[in-house]
């Protein structure tokens, strides 16, 4: 039987915010300046491995696509102002009842963390055009981590240390939208591991990797909680 899930761990963008595709624009223009051409081939491969790496930490997918560790922190610096610069557009938002269900998580006496793929500054960049820097006790991305980010199950257990909310790792729900989310959620030891269908991956690629749960959206895992382990 699963306990009752004190610790809830988030995912942002695809589950929380609707970025809109956001991820690969900046992407775009991050490989641009290191002199991949947009409708190239090498531009289509690089964008392909980019979308099936989604919610990763971005300079891991860098590392990766670049090989050499200058290029890709010169592309993980361009990724990152030109997503800023698109958030500060106001191009993102919240998934619908997001906020909402945020909310009726922690009125229910349960703590919510936000966690990312994202560097810090665009995770804070985030926040503020959400208005969201005081809706969660605790945020977090790789580098407060340790830097490895998704699909390690550092972040979760990140969460878990920082806020003794909760005594056993099978008191944390984890929520995301990618194969990623579900992995480190399952390595951690969460007995809830649900995904949502708002972001990158679809319903068999979440169960594929272990979802628990796949839900339409963030705003039905207050339901889905109060039904687990009360």
């Amino acid at each position: 039987m699963r306990m009752r899930c004190g610790l809830v761990v988030l995912d942002m963008a695809g589950t929380t915010v609707a970025d809109g595709g956001l991820v690969e624009q900046a992407f775009s223009a991050a490989a641009r300046e290191l002199g991949v051409e947009p409708g190239s081939a090498d531009h289509a491969e690089k964008l392909d491995y980019v979308r099936a790496t989604m919610g990763e930490s971005k300079i891991t997918v860098f590392r990766h696509l670049f090989g050499e560790e200058a290029l890709a922190q010169r592309a993980n610096v361009a990724f990152e102002k030109a997503y800023g610069e698109l958030v500060d557009g106001g191009r993102i938002a919240p998934v619908p009842g997001a906020r909402e269900a945020v909310e009726e998580l922690r009125g229910e006496g349960r703590t919510v963390v936000l966690t990312t793929g994202f560097a810090r500054v665009t995770q804070d960049a985030i926040l503020d055009a959400l208005g969201w820097r005081d809706l969660v006790e605790l945020t977090l991305c790789p580098a407060d981590a340790g830097g490895r980010g998704r699909p390690y199950p550092d972040m979760v257990l990140s969460a878990f240390l920082r806020t003794g909310a909760v005594d056993d790792v099978r008191q944390i729900a984890v929520v995301g939208d990618t194969a990623y989310d579900m992995l480190s959620g399952v390595r951690s030891g969460a007995s809830v591991v649900a995904g949502v269908l708002t972001g990158a991956h679809d319903d068999e690629a979440l169960r594929g990797v272990g979802a628990t749960h796949v839900l339409g959206s963030v705003a039905e895992l207050p339901a889905l909680l109060r039904g687990v382990g009360e």
